[in-house]
């Protein structure tokens, strides 16, 4: 829920205007529209060079993941594998344009830990993933864009822990 919809929600709720300081903070959110856009349509337009690179590092620094019997052995489940880096990728995007984690909360982190564990998938590998994800779109992006997405891989990963 982005800070428009949240001020907006509160101050219903409360049957009231909404209050200078709400005002204020959906100024600095419309402010930066721009710069979120930017953001999310440059990982958009990488997401296959993003998801690609990074899977090329998990499994360089996880060669268990892809070895026999590990959970990205085969083309059928590497592509699975890259298929999750590229749904995180997606929910990132929603973040950044949302300028709030809740998108990326409702839809896809939710009981996460549960579904991996149930599917014998080991979460930390998922999470270095994400990682490199990271890593690749910093390489892509502006310091100062770098670290507004950064902040959504980071929820992303912590979300796994």
């Amino acid at each position: 829920m982005s800070i428009v919809t949240k001020s907006i929600v509160n101050a219903d709720a409360e049957a009231r205007y909404l209050s200078p300081g709400e005002l204020d903070r959906i100024k600095g959110f419309v402010t930066t529209g721009e710069r979120r856009l930017r953001i999310a349509q440059t990982l958009t337009d990488s997401r296959e060079r993003i998801v690609k690179q990074a899977g090329d590092q998990l499994f360089q620094k996880r060669p268990d993941v892809v070895s026999p019997g590990g959970n990205a052995y085969g083309e059928e489940m590497t592509a699975t594998c890259l298929r999750d880096l590229d749904y995180y990728l997606r929910l990132v995007t929603y973040g950044v344009v949302a300028g709030d984690v809740t998108p990326i909360e409702e839809i896809g982190i939710v009981g996460v830990r549960e579904m991996y564990n149930s599917l014998g998938t080991p979460i930390p590998a998922v999470a270095e993933g994400v990682r490199a994800m990271k890593s690749v779109a910093a390489s892509l992006l502006s310091s100062e864009d770098a670290s507004e997405a950064g902040s959504y891989f980071d929820y992303v990963i912590g979300a796994m822990q």
